[in-house]
């Protein structure tokens, strides 16, 4: 039987869109389609949790950062893949837990026998738990301050526990505030600020600083921080030191000790330190996707350090000679 090209053509075109069309009312997404291996992993503001022998990822997604946070595996730091517990990878989805545009810094550790991520949706922060690294996280409301972005929750070694945040109100500053054992609340009167931009390298696009994160090294705190607009070339890494998660907090001579100028990779910024089970020290990072291209954002590891100094406070350095950018497996 001879059938015309033109009938041909319409037949398929008719079986692609009654198979291809959703029913009336359906709102389901479709899943995101595999990430090729090989890929760069393009999280930004990334965050890796170590647990049991595998390292969990998550990011400012460059892909889906108004549908909640995914979460990547690797048992190498190398290689990750998306997570299988769900079907598209979301450790956080939109609507499903709070937020619904903007997800973005998330942070993700283990306490009370459950795990907890902290993290930016609709530029409010908000703390969910979850009974596996991989998710589901959720939470139903927002902790307090409206326009603050970038929490990070430090627990002391007496117990007590500190959020600190960005406040994003006429330029972006350091705060800290005390935080509960259920980090389901911050003691307002206890606000108070840590940093702001002064420093000429801080100051070369915008008054930014942003990205806390918070160690203490012999005694001392360490609060690791980022500096200048993200789309800035000049983004970088510093950091400061305090007698108290309170402060008073003096930033380092050496100031900035990740940039453009020592990776070679523009807009070298907003990560997190976490330890191998060997004892290693990492600074998980995000730097521009190239040269003349800020977004999708890329994920790198450099292998960071304490080095001593005689009369002070132990130096913190990144070893850039170290650093590799995470591809998908």
């Amino acid at each position: 039987m001879h059938i015309s090209l033109q009938a041909l053509c319409g037949f398929w075109l008719l079986l692609y869109c009654s198979c291809g069309k959703k029913a009336p009312g359906d709102t389901s997404r479709s899943p995101d389609p595999p990430v090729p291996a090989g890929q760069p992993v393009y999280q930004a503001d990334p965050t890796i949790f170590s647990y049991q022998g595998k390292y969990y990822l998550y990011g400012t997604d460059g892909a889906v950062p108004d549908q909640g946070i995914r979460v990547f595996i690797s048992t190498d730091k190398k290689q990750w893949k998306l997570s299988s517990k769900s079907a598209d990878g979301f450790a956080v989805r939109a609507l499903e837990s709070f937020g619904t545009r903007g997800f973005w810094a998330p942070q993700v550790w283990g306490a009370n026998g459950r795990f907890y991520m902290a993290y930016v949706a609709n530029e409010q922060i908000a703390i969910a738990a979850a009974d596996s690294p991989e998710g589901p996280f959720y939470v139903r409301d927002p902790l307090a301050f409206e326009k603050n972005i970038d929490p990070y929750v430090f627990s002391d070694e007496d117990g007590k526990k500190y959020l600190y945040h960005v406040d994003i109100t006429n330029g972006n500053k350091i705060y800290v505030a005390a935080i509960n054992d259920g980090f389901t609340a911050i003691d307002k009167q206890s606000r108070k600020l840590c940093i702001t931009a002064t420093d000429p390298w801080e100051l070369v696009q915008a008054s930014v600083v942003e990205g806390p994160t918070v160690i203490k090294h012999k005694s001392i705190y360490y609060l690791v921080y980022s500096a200048n607009h993200f789309e800035s070339q000049q983004y970088a890494v510093g950091y400061a030191t305090a007698p108290s998660p309170w402060g008073p907090w003096t930033k380092a001579a050496g100031n900035p000790v990740l940039s453009m100028t020592n990776t070679g990779k523009p807009g070298s910024g907003h990560g997190d330190l976490f330890t191998d089970p060997d004892g290693t020290m990492y600074y998980v990072f995000h730097t521009h996707n190239s040269l003349n291209s800020v977004q999708p954002r890329r994920t790198a590891l450099v292998k960071a350090s304490f080095v001593p100094t005689p009369g002070g406070a132990d130096r913190l350095v990144m070893d850039v000679n170290s650093l590799f950018f995470l591809k998908m497996e």
